[in-house]
């Protein structure tokens, strides 16, 4: 195996490194999007089991004992609840976005490797063929040594490239078409929380400034 990885040349150092952090990155995420972790039972319960003036306290203390993505979203909603619900919908978005960016952390590496890895091994490929034709210019034909030297290089960093790249891509989808269901559960259970509220919200501002001009209007046509 290790006179396989020689054959590589000075290509196999940073194709092993992007291995290294490919599978670093892959194991870190499929540990932290598991679905039990990103969507605890019990701030699922608290969502589904509050109404407006009742236990919100009770409700924001289990989201405070139990910090994670999905908790924070819906702590921001219980702390929020008795202000304009434009304003609690609205830093629902906001804190929705930043636990978004969590949730996909370090997945653009991932990409980035797997896009990279087989680069890395074209260019190995290049670099061996110019060996291979630099061999043949010096020694000619009569040396199938140093020729097959070359060769080995080209097809050796283009097969551990694509070893590393399409494993890496695979994960990376995997991985990303997680991400992107579990960002959709916490928004269809953010906009749970904001049906079960909105009604205790008071009107906004400009919202009862709107009102009260229709009504005075159809007093004085009246």
């Amino acid at each position: 195996m290790f006179e396989f990885l020689q054959k590589a040349g000075p290509l196999i150092y940073p194709l092993a490194l992007c291995s290294i952090v490919a599978t670093t990155i892959a194991i870190e995420r499929i540990l932290a999007l598991r679905r039990s972790r990103v969507l605890p039972r019990e701030i699922i319960e608290v969502v589904e089991a509050v109404r407006p003036n009742r236990e919100l306290d009770l409700a924001i203390e289990v989201c405070r004992r139990n910090p994670g993505v999905f908790s924070d979203v819906i702590l921001v909603g219980l702390e929020y609840a008795h202000e304009p619900w434009e304003i609690m919908r609205d830093m629902l978005v906001d804190m929705g976005r930043q636990k978004t960016a969590v949730l996909e952390r370090h997945l653009v590496w991932l990409q980035t490797i797997a896009q990279a890895a087989p680069l890395l091994g074209l260019l190995g490929t290049v670099l061996g063929m110019i060996k291979m034709f630099a061999s043949i210019s010096l020694s000619g034909l009569g040396d199938p040594q140093a020729l097959s030297g070359g060769i080995s290089e080209a097809i050796v960093t283009t097969a551990i490239g694509l070893g590393i790249g399409i494993p890496s891509l695979i994960t990376y989808n995997v991985l990303a078409s997680k991400s992107e269901t579990l960002v959709a559960e916490i928004e269809a259970y953010a906009g749970h929380l904001v049906a079960q509220l909105r009604l205790n919200h008071p009107a906004s501002p400009a919202a009862a400034s709107m009102t009260s001009s229709a009504t005075s209007s159809r007093e004085v046509d009246r």
